[in-house]
């Protein structure tokens, strides 16, 4: 028996796609990732742009083109581009959520509503929205974006473009707008984001490296910018086998004496540290799926 899709709160692998090279795009639905993104934005040259909507159109025609959900990154809100892009994809069966770039606050995601409704119709489906805060602007208003829409299913940074706008380098640079962007989603009830790709794909050991720190800040899973990145993310955010007996243990020990308790070795239980001991096993349970 197949093991049943994870949900929005268990996704790990994210893997970009240029939209212009549909080789690429059939690949990365054969990788292994839980989502591809097929990227109309920045992975695609000017002069390509209308054949990489046709062609993501074309695979979004099926239900699903391939075992990982499949969204698309789209071209800059509020363009002529945005509105060709979202013209083409609205109703598209394959899609399951739209990436929305540099978004600045809640009406940049109220705009996406009004184009898509403007195209499929008013009684259409709006596929997930996944806004990227890219800009100071759209890291001040984390939590208004988080909860601008009911179809807003998480956040994400992308970290190249708000180094750019803060002016800043470094790890250190970006510790307070990767918190922030943490505590909004939780604040807003969506799944813990994504960290946005490391830019190095050979560089595996310093991937590896950055993922625990990514999870130490309460992220889960990564963007990915080739297959090979894929395994060391998932193995970065599975967790130890220490903390999955430590799981098991609060667990048991919460179904024998429902209500808050103290465990022998003096651990408080109470239902918030029950509810991340279920998260710890429910992500345990992945690990066969990653090897």
């Amino acid at each position: 028996m197949a093991a049943p899709e994870p949900d929005d709160g268990l996704l790990l692998t994210w893997l970009y796609a240029p939209g212009d090279r549909p080789e690429v795009v059939a690949k990365a639905l054969r990788s292994g990732a839980d989502v591809v993104v097929v990227d109309l934005e920045d992975a695609v040259g000017p002069a390509r742009k209308a054949y990489a909507r046709a062609a993501t159109a074309e695979l979004l025609t099926a239900p699903r083109p391939g075992p990982p959900r499949v969204h698309v990154r789209l071209n800059a809100l509020g363009s002529p581009l945005c509105a060709a892009d979202l013209a083409a994809l609205a109703g598209r069966p394959g899609l399951d959520g739209l990436r929305l770039p540099k978004v600045g606050g809640p009406g940049d995601v109220a705009a996406v509503r009004r184009q898509y409704r403007e195209v499929a119709g008013t009684a259409a489906r709006l596929p997930g929205l996944y806004p990227l805060l890219e800009s100071a602007l759209g890291v001040e208003n984390a939590f208004a974006v988080a909860t601008a829409d009911p179809a807003v299913r998480g956040l994400a940074l992308g970290e190249a473009d708000l180094r750019a706008d803060l002016g800043v380098a470094g790890e250190d640079a970006l510790a307070w707008p990767r918190v922030r962007t943490v505590v909004a989603a939780r604040a807003a009830g969506l799944a813990p984001p994504a960290q946005s790709a490391y830019p190095d794909v050979r560089d595996l050991d310093g991937l590896a490296a950055s993922c625990r720190r990514g999870r130490d800040l309460g992220f889960l899973g990564r963007t990915a910018l080739h297959p090979r990145q894929l395994p060391v993310i998932a193995r970065a955010f599975l967790p130890p086998p220490d903390e999955v007996a430590a799981a098991r243990e609060i667990v048991a020990a919460a179904a024998a004496h429902p209500g808050a308790l103290a465990l022998p070795d003096g651990r408080f239980v109470d239902p918030a540290v029950v509810a991340g001991a279920h998260r710890v096993l429910a992500l345990a349970a992945r690990a066969e799926r990653y090897g």
